[in-house]
């Protein structure tokens, strides 16, 4: 399985470049390197860098430079440079956590990049002091942990620019045996710039100037507040980006666009933590009510700023099934408390992983990716609200570039987990790379069947069916999704591919509470988690069974994970038709969930409310001794979104029970285990579920 970034394309159009990655059984890491794509076809993909892991690479608006992000011998991701034309990439900064972002200035002298910054004396800043010798933590605040992360309180992602290298200059190498001697004299001298060191027959000797190994970095925000989603304003004397500022931002999901000054910044030695008086961001926009706002994005002509936002209600934490929309604010308008909803917030959701906003050639709009039914689609929205869909279609879209006259996007489908494509005029792609080639190979694809079920009230239960091959009858699977407001779609999943391979069919589907299919869809479980929801799934599953002869209706089984995994355990709680059941880091508890997840402070009285009596009739743990289906619960100890306690508790409830159930703990993986979990952990767990399904429900 190959999957490839979002494209990054030239300023002439002609030409785009993706990384890949793919799991390395080797090194038992992902593996990944840049590839150049000629637009117009003449030439196949070819592979520019050979780095370990290669990523998120960006052409520079000038397009004589890609920049990049290279892991360094710690695995740390650094910023790294190379010509554009080719050549060997020159890695310009030694943060001691990495970089996670970056953007190019319009001049392309500079860049823009975000990294962390820590208390002195915390992970490993200061040799000897490991994690249980270091300061007792003071918490005071609710964002104090975050999953894949640990503690988040005292290490903040804070902005930084740095001045981009000339390619062409000497490479640096460090001074070595007699010119080290002499550099450190003329250092100590405090005249290094004129003094020379001497042969022994005293003629002075040349001294070859060359720059430091790292160029110097410069702070632009204060590093106690965390920033994200970064961009330069038009006239690129500030930089723009999403934060939470404001008082009382520990309690609640609000945030807002702030702006720093380009000269207000500090320089700093490369790779150093510090503290320093930064001058005040400016908050740029902040809305009339109470929202989230991120993705800054200026159009091409400089003249709007587009953002992505989703309302919250007078709590500031009403997130349940909030649709993200697209927003604008006249850079003229700047600063401003009240942006202009361009899209739809109750239809249209542009919300996701792939949230992206991309300035469109035109000079007036941005691309944004929409979630509809399953699918990805694209869309152009400009500063009037006019929204025109661009590409449709039975897949989803991930990614998309636009310079000159192509649209470039990186798109996944059923028969591929990413490949890069051409956006035609009427929206149809065209493929440039195969990149699945050696997967389809290798193995059977299982078409994506779609169907539509109805529940009993008469509300469409939207969904699809993988069948393995041969006749049948085949045993099913009913794989519930996480989120809840997530949702299932058109694209190559691995769990379907697997599962159909060794012999099972495989129903999934989008019940209420699902993304991509409007906003009363997804709120119509808040407060009533386990009711429509189940109904829909089990609606599902009995009208799909019914309707092809090739499913066995007598032999099936059900699993999900994380929000999937509540409803598993609240399915076997109160319906034992199923051979076996895998509850896969589950929300199982909304009582202790409340004060062990990183986000229990909001999620679960946004999803279950506050109301004791309420949370109990809608946890999985008050039915668990009713539970009759042997069960398998996987859970990663290291998981800080749905705790390790809630799959520990579970087991014990049924265990105590005199229940069949056991567990299967991951070290050293986190709730994200089964998508970026190390590849021999990814393959450890299908091991353990399909062992289990071959005990309790045997294919042929």
């Amino acid at each position: 399985m190959t999957t490839v970034s979002t494209p990054t394309v030239d300023p002439s159009g002609s030409v785009a470049v993706v990384a890949t990655s793919r799991a390395n059984y080797d090194t038992d890491s992902y593996t990944g390197q840049l590839w150049q794509i000629a637009l117009d076809g003449s030439s196949a993909p070819r592979r520019i860098t050979r780095g370990k892991s290669d990523s998120e690479p960006q052409f520079s608006p000038d397009g004589e430079t890609i920049a990049f992000l290279r892991p360094d011998a710690k695995g740390r991701p650094q910023l790294a440079i190379m010509d554009a034309r080719g050549g060997e990439p020159l890695v310009i900064t030694n943060r001691t956590f990495g970089v996670s972002s970056f953007v190019w200035s319009a001049d392309s002298g500079s860049i823009a990049f975000t990294s962390t910054v820590t208390e002195p004396g915390r992970y490993g800043t200061v040799d000897g002091v490991g994690a249980g010798a270091e300061d007792p933590r003071r918490v005071t605040e609710n964002k104090v942990r975050g999953n894949g992360a640990g503690w988040t309180q005292d290490r903040r992602s804070a902005l930084f620019l740095v001045d981009v290298p000339d390619l062409g200059a000497e490479p640096y190498a460090e001074p070595t045996g007699r010119a080290a001697l002499a550099a450190a004299k003329a250092k100590d001298a405090g005249d290094a710039a004129n003094q020379a060191p001497e042969s022994a027959e005293g003629a002075a000797l040349p001294v070859v100037a060359q720059s430091a190994e790292f160029p110097e970095a410069k702070l632009l925000s204060d590093p106690q507040f965390s920033v994200s989603g970064i961009a330069f304003s038009p006239d690129g004397s500030r930089i723009f980006f999403a934060s939470a500022q404001h008082a009382g931002a520990d309690d609640d999901l609000v945030s807002g666009i702030y702006s720093v000054a380009i000269a207000d910044g500090v320089a700093v030695e490369n790779g150093k933590e510090l503290e320093s008086d930064l001058p005040a961001a400016r908050l740029e926009v902040s809305g009339s009510s109470l929202m989230s706002l991120h993705t800054p994005t200026f159009s091409g002509n400089g003249e709007t700023l587009f953002l992505l936002g989703q309302e919250l209600g007078e709590s500031g934490v009403d997130f349940v099934a909030r649709n993200t929309g697209v927003f604008a604010v006249s850079t003229a308008d700047l600063p401003s408390t009240a942006p202009r909803s361009l899209t739809d917030l109750e239809t249209n959701d542009y919300g996701d992983v792939h949230s992206t906003l991309v300035p469109s050639p035109d000079g007036e709009g941005v691309y944004a990716l929409a979630r509809h039914r399953g699918a990805g689609e694209l869309h152009h929205v400009n500063a009037s609200g006019e929204l025109t869909l661009v590409s449709q279609g039975e897949r989803v879209i991930l990614g998309v570039a636009a310079a000159g006259e192509s649209i470039v996007v990186n798109y996944t489908d059923p028969r591929t987990p990413g490949e890069v494509a051409l956006v035609g005029a009427a929206g149809e792609l065209t493929a440039l790379t195969d990149f699945a080639a050696p997967l389809r190979e290798a193995t059977t694809v299982a078409e994506q069947v779609e169907f539509t079920a109805t529940s009993p009230d008469g509300y469409p239960v939207h969904g699809w069916l993988y069948a393995p091959e041969g006749e049948g009858p085949h045993p099913v699977l009913l794989n519930i999704h996480g989120g809840p407001f997530a949702d299932y779609h058109w694209a190559y999943f691995d769990e379907a591919q697997v599962y159909a391979r060794a012999g099972y069919a495989v129903l999934q589907c989008n019940p209420r509470g699902s993304a991509g299919y409007g906003r009363e869809h997804g709120v119509s479980i808040k407060e009533a988690m386990g009711t429509v929801d189940m109904v829909d799934v089990l609606a599902f599953y009995e009208q799909a069974v019914a309707a092809h002869d090739n499913l066995d209706s007598e032999r099936a089984g059900v699993l999900g994970g994380s929000y999937g995994g509540y409803l598993t355990s609240w399915i076997i709680g109160h319906d034992h038709r199923f051979a076996g059941a895998i509850v896969e880091r589950g929300f199982l508890d909304p009582f202790s969930f409340v004060g062990t997840s990183d986000i229990g402070w909001f999620f679960a009285d946004g999803y279950t409310g506050t109301d004791p009596v309420q949370i109990l009739a809608q946890s999985p743990m008050a039915v668990a001794h009713q539970v009759q289906t042997p069960t398998l619960i996987l859970h990663s100890e290291e998981d800080l979104r749905c705790p390790f306690e809630q799959a520990q508790r579970y087991f014990q409830t049924l265990k105590r029970a005199g229940k069949e159930v056991e567990m299967l703990a991951f070290p050293g993986e986190n709730h994200e285990l089964s998508r970026s979990g190390t590849p021999w952990h990814r393959t450890q767990r299908f091991d353990a579920i399909l062992e289990w399904w071959d005990r309790y429900l045997p294919a042929s």
